[in-house]
């Protein structure tokens, strides 16, 4: 059998002061209550120097079950912005659980067209990991809209939010290679050494979910990654099995280091009966597989996101605590 040929690594055009970014409902609804997190959202994009537009779905108390709006309507509107020439950056409102309903949907053509930064977590990491393997797409594994630039951004430091204001604006307009992400204390060393690889992750659940569809990434495409990864709202056991289904599959025998973002909400971590810590666990999955592993890195769930760029080279060194961004994310 002839495999297909794996498509180049595809940089979305950089974006430029003025350039019109909308916030679309891509997976949960907004709920009535998030409409002022919204607003600051909108803001602190227009801070950075961009037009701001809100897409029709995105409707305070709209809602179809669990989601926006059916999955057909949602890819109907995304298909919209991705072939809309004005339109230079989507965003993510929120997470949710729907992406996996329109994945089939998709107007690929449209984004080898015109290839856009695509911003969000949690469930939109199904789209960064499906459209890489698809096009090549350059994800932008970052903060979604909402409960992210309209919530968490909010609650830190004057000078955190300038950092992460600087971090992303730079990062979305800029030719040149970010380097070393802002480290903070908090990042801790599971297991030292030092690689260069190919960013590739989101959200475990979502990457063992997305492995599992016919739009998975090749198993080659891990082969000397850094695989990035965060969980929430699960419990410490599904964390390993799900790292051990990516054992099974052969992806941790590929990818040359891992970094661990700030779980949240993990039952059984720490617990009374079993004193059990995630390092313990990643540890243990991996085994005697001698790669770096860098834990506690600001991004996910649990507060303001470092982006994590899929695709893009970058160097990781656990024992000193650094994560480089080693190429632009975007293209002139």
């Amino acid at each position: 059998m002839v495999r297909a040929a794996q498509p180049k690594l595809l940089r979305p055009r950089a974006l430029v002061p003025g350039d019109l970014v909308v916030i679309a409902s891509l997976s949960g609804p907004l709920d009535v209550g998030y409409a002022p997190a919204l607003d600051h959202a909108v803001a602190v994009l227009e801070g950075m120097g961009f037009r701001v537009r809100l897409a029709p779905l995105l409707e305070a108390g709209r809602r179809h079950w669990w989601s926006a709006a059916r999955p057909e309507e949602i890819a109907e509107e995304f298909n919209g912005l991705l072939r809309d020439p004005e339109v230079r950056a989507i965003i993510a409102h929120d997470g949710g659980t729907t992406v996996l309903g329109y994945l089939d949907l998709i107007d690929v053509q449209a984004i080898t067209a015109d290839p856009k930064p695509i911003l969000g977590y949690s469930d939109i990491s199904l789209l960064h990991l499906v459209l890489h393997a698809r096009t090549g797409l350059v994800g932008f594994h970052a903060d979604v809209a909402t409960p992210g630039l309209g919530g968490h951004w909010q609650a830190v430091t004057a000078a955190r939010r300038a950092e992460l204001e600087t971090l992303y604006s730079t990062l979305l307009t800029g030719p040149e290679a970010i380097g070393p992400l802002p480290a903070t204390p908090a990042w801790e060393c599971w297991r030292a050494g030092r690689t260069e690889g190919r960013l590739i992750g989101g959200l475990l659940n979502r990457i063992v979910l997305a492995q599992a569809t016919s739009y998975a990434l090749p198993l080659e495409r891990f082969d000397g990654a850094v695989l990035f990864w965060e969980e929430m709202g699960s419990h410490a056991a599904h964390v390993w099995s799900y790292l051990q289904v990516l054992r099974h599959s052969g992806v941790l025998d590929r990818i040359s280091g891992m970094v661990v973002g700030v779980p949240r909400e993990i039952g059984g971590l720490a617990a009374p009966e079993a004193p059990l810590t995630l390092p313990e666990i990643v540890l243990d999955v991996l085994g005697d597989r001698d790669i770096p592993v860098l834990g506690n890195v600001e991004f996910g769930h649990a507060g303001p996101n470092l982006p994590m760029p899929v695709g893009i080279r970058v160097a990781l060194d656990a024992q000193q605590r650094t994560l480089s961004l080693l190429e632009p994310a975007v293209a002139p």
